[in-house]
């Protein structure tokens, strides 16, 4: 099965070389190196481009030829979405304007909470704005990228404001997790991709059984936190849309037993707020792994 494993790609060559366009030439020149790099992935991404495929065919009943064409426009979205990421971390963030929808909703988590969100759009972009919310902002993620580019994508990052928890096997993340709840800050975190052995739901979701990490929900639950489902998507090349929805805290039978069915509506919320924002944004979801059980490897 052709599960996530957490890595990202990108060698440390091609960061340079996108970082040296940004910083001397500027973001057209990005974009315009990007079409190329977009059809190579295109081209020879065969893992990748079935999983896509079966995404735009036979979950939202694109043809054929759309289908292509839509799966070569997706890897070029994505492209743009890093571009302007690295450009916004490394200082240039005056060039993208965005606006907001629930950003209240953020402001009054006074007592911090959990915002779970999904690989659409770019919710980097957003962290990176939040400092209008006047909160500490926590990402936590499963990061095994090579050491070289995280040191070098470091030395680029201007404002380096964003403090990330890595999921670590030993668990000590769930300490900074609670740590960081307990202190009253933001935690974000992502519930849109399973890692081989990790716990999974089954729920449908755009209308065929798919399976969600069961992680994100279980540690909302646990502690008890506000949830809030965060998206930030990009509308035209320079502006971005950030949504919130309005916190709430689910209720569990109990804290040290914590059900399946203790998680659902939880879940179906996520869902619903997901299914709205993909429908829209069809080809801001970033998700080139195996998803819907139906779906082969």
């Amino acid at each position: 099965m052709s599960t996530w494993d957490g890595k990202t790609r990108g060698g440390l060559t091609g960061y340079r070389i996108f970082v040296y366009i940004l910083k001397n030439l500027g973001l057209r020149p990005a974009y315009f190196l990007l079409r190329f790099v977009s059809f190579y992935f295109f081209l020879f991404s065969r893992t990748s481009n079935k999983h896509m495929r079966y995404y735009f065919r036979e979950v939202l009943g694109y043809g054929n030829r759309k289908s292509r064409i839509s799966i070569y426009r997706n890897y070029y979205v994505l492209g743009q979405v890093l571009i302007d990421k690295v450009a916004v971390m490394a200082g240039l963030g005056k060039r993208f304007s965005y606006h907001w929808d629930g950003e209240e909703h953020l402001r009054n988590m006074k007592d911090g909470g959990l915002l779970i969100s999904a690989h659409i759009g770019s919710w980097e972009i957003a962290g990176n704005f939040l400092y209008r919310v006047d909160k500490r902002f926590n990402i936590v993620m499963l990061d095994e990228e090579h050491q070289k580019i995280k040191n070098y994508m470091d030395d680029v990052l201007s404002d380096k404001n964003l403090h990330v928890i890595p999921i670590k096997e030993d668990l000590s993340h769930l300490l900074a997790i609670k740590n960081a709840l307990e202190n009253k800050e933001l935690v974000a975190i992502h519930a849109d991709r399973y890692i081989e052995g990790s716990k999974t739901i089954r729920h449908e979701f755009l209308g065929k059984e798919a399976l969600f990490p069961e992680g994100p929900f279980y540690l909302a639950a646990r502690f008890g936190a506000p949830v809030t489902f965060v998206f930030a998507v990009k509308e035209t090349g320079k502006h971005y849309h950030f949504i919130a929805t309005q916190a709430k805290r689910y209720e569990t039978t109990s804290k040290r037993s914590i059900s399946e069915d203790d998680l659902r509506p939880m879940i179906k919320d996520y869902i619903c707020q997901m299914e709205r924002i993909i429908r829209e944004y069809p080809l801001q979801w970033f998700n080139y792994h195996r998803f819907w059980e139906e779906e082969t490897d």
